[in-house]
């Protein structure tokens, strides 16, 4: 039951944002959004939504990394659903979609659906240790 009702939400996600992602070149490099990616760091950005039960399962997890990583990398939370024109750049095909920027601003991770913290941290950590 649990795993058909996660899979309705990502496709009526999916059916929402098919309107308003942008068909087109994987983003590459470069600010996508108002200081996304961060600067120099390594960048995590959550894009989901507070309605969602999957994305619901991640701020726990978010939260603990803007805490564990303060300082060396940006955790980023974007509701898709309050911030519409920020959301959109990232060319989204469901929430929750996680994205990992290196140091130099380019996407070097892209997972759509809820996400262990484990994979997050080794993803964080892979190119944080990358100079």
């Amino acid at each position: 039951m649990k795993k058909s009702f996660i899979s309705l939400c990502l496709l009526t996600s999916f059916v929402a944002f098919t309107s308003c992602s942008n068909a087109g070149e994987p983003l590459t490099g470069g600010e996508i959004v108002a200081g996304i990616p961060a600067k120099n760091t390594v960048t995590l950005v959550d894009l989901g939504a507070k309605t969602c039960i999957p994305c619901k399962m991640m701020v726990p997890i978010l939260e603990e990394l803007k805490t564990e990583y303060k300082g060396r990398a940006e955790v980023i939370f974007i509701d898709v659903h309050e911030k519409p024109d920020i959301a959109k750049p990232f060319t989204l095909m469901a929430i929750p979609t996680q994205v990992v920027y290196d140091r130099q601003g380019k996407e070097v991770f892209r997972h759509v659906g809820f996400l262990e913290k484990k994979a997050l941290v080794e993803q964080l950590d892979n190119y944080l240790e990358t100079k």
